[in-house]
């Protein structure tokens, strides 16, 4: 058995779980304790400082997983190759799952709050249901993701920007014990750590050292296009999706004040034709004849449903674990709750005495990743194959039947998931076996 990999019933540690968002901003009373005592930075120079974890990368992963280590009063070190702000390619949409996953007294950085959502198919059939209610928040991603490491920071976590990481090591004459991790850098220096998680993206590699395999890779291509307030008028509050050409691709319009983000999303392998769909799509909006501020790509990854989440000390999560939802590859709130529980876990795995215990920690983490995130994936993965089949189908659900608009509505404000639905709702899981064997 792979590490990091075992049964969905695998035992759990006796102790009670450490939570990371039951603080507020404020380091707690066991950090506190620790003012007085000696951090890595005080070590004696003579000696490699070792921390208690090491998260690498700054996103919403890293930052949430960072936060949630510091304050429990662990000594936490924070490193991120790029400096701070930098942009993400990424629509910025703050659903109930992402809200409920701050940190405690987190002030979100909206630029839009959403009540409308406009459905077309292939920029035809065009369908406006509103709510009475807020739907989800929009953000920026570089003020999102800066706020979230400056929580991280206020519960005590140390932040290293520009800090490049090559490779991370378990063995070897960098390693000075079995309790303890080398992260290298490209430079190579070596930093320690008892535990370490990665949080460095869909191209990550630390998900490389766990062997994090991938089973779903998609191609999302954005502008950020400035716009008259005129224009800006007529989009606030609302966004738009499209069920887009390429079997399983959609486009989405959200508005950011002054900005419209424009983008598209489909396999990976159809890169000319996902350009043209974007092309296409900003001419169709009436948006060719603004000059967008950023044009971006990135890719998305979904992991295999057996791939590990863990290897010795280190814990992956967010986009270095594939953890996102596969139909709507929305993973800022797969990110938030992954990181969570990386920060969490990763201070039970810090804390280990050997080999035994830190690989019972660490499939208590993977249990806890699949029994919640992996059921939500699950059923993700089959609305994201009968999506790509009948698009239409999809469509006329979510316009034309009030059942398919209140279950988007609840799961977006999240008081419910499609995996939920799906188990409790007898109807919703005939419709799905349905569309199923419809092939």
């Amino acid at each position: 058995m792979r590490d990091g990999e075992g049964p969905t019933g695998a035992e759990q540690p006796e102790e009670s779980r450490e939570s990371g968002t039951s603080g507020g901003p404020e380091r707690s009373r066991d950090a506190e304790t620790r003012e007085d005592a000696e951090t890595p930075e005080d070590a004696d120079e003579e000696r490699t400082p070792v921390w208690d974890v090491v998260v690498v990368g700054a996103g919403p992963a890293g930052a949430s997983a960072a936060y949630a280590a510091a304050v429990a009063g662990r000594r936490v070190l924070l490193l991120e190759k790029a400096e701070l702000p930098r942009y993400k390619t990424c629509g910025g949409g703050i659903i109930g799952p992402s809200r409920d996953a701050l940190p405690p007294g987190f002030e979100l950085p909206l630029r839009d709050r959403i009540n409308a959502v406009t459905f077309t198919l292939g920029g035809r059939l065009t369908r406006t249901r509103k709510s009475k209610n807020t739907l989800f928040g929009l953000v920026n991603r570089p003020e999102f993701d800066h706020a979230l490491v400056a929580a991280a920071e206020r519960a005590g976590a140390r932040l290293r920007t520009g800090a490049t990481v090559s490779r991370v090591e378990q063995h070897g004459p960098a390693v000075p014990d079995r309790r303890t991790v080398a992260v290298v850098l490209s430079g190579g220096e070596s930093v320690l750590a008892h535990a370490v998680v990665g949080a460095d993206g869909s191209a990550s590699r630390i998900g490389a050292h766990v062997g994090v395999r991938m089973d779903q890779v998609d191609l999302g291509l954005e502008v950020e296009i400035p716009v008259p307030p005129t224009v800006a008028e007529d989009w606030a509050g609302r966004v738009l999706l499209d069920w887009g050409p390429l079997p399983g691709s959609y486009g989405w319009v959200f508005p950011k004040g002054d900005t419209l983000t424009v983008g598209v999303i489909a396999a990976r392998g159809e890169g000319a034709r996902t350009k043209r769909y974007l092309e296409d799509f900003v001419g169709r909006l009436g948006l060719a004849g603004f000059e967008p501020s950023v044009s971006s790509g990135h890719l998305t990854r979904c992991r295999a449903e057996d791939s590990p989440l863990s290897r010795g000390r280190v814990l992956v999560c967010g986009d270095a674990a594939g953890l996102l939802e596969p139909w709507t590859r929305e993973g800022i709130s797969f990110a938030l709750r992954s990181g969570r529980l990386a920060g969490e876990w990763a201070v039970r795995v810090a804390e280990s005495g050997d080999a035994v215990d830190s690989r019972r920690q660490a499939l208590g983490y993977a249990h806890a990743v699949r029994s919640d995130l992996g059921a939500e994936m699950s059923v993700g993965r089959r609305l994201h194959q009968v999506f790509a089949r009948h698009p239409r189908a999809m469509h006329t659900a979510l316009t034309s039947l009030p059942p398919a608009w209140r279950a988007f509505t609840r799961v977006v404000r999240g008081s419910t998931t499609f995996a939920e639905i799906v188990r409790t709702q007898p109807l919703a899981r005939r419709a799905l076996e349905a569309l199923d064997r419809r092939g």
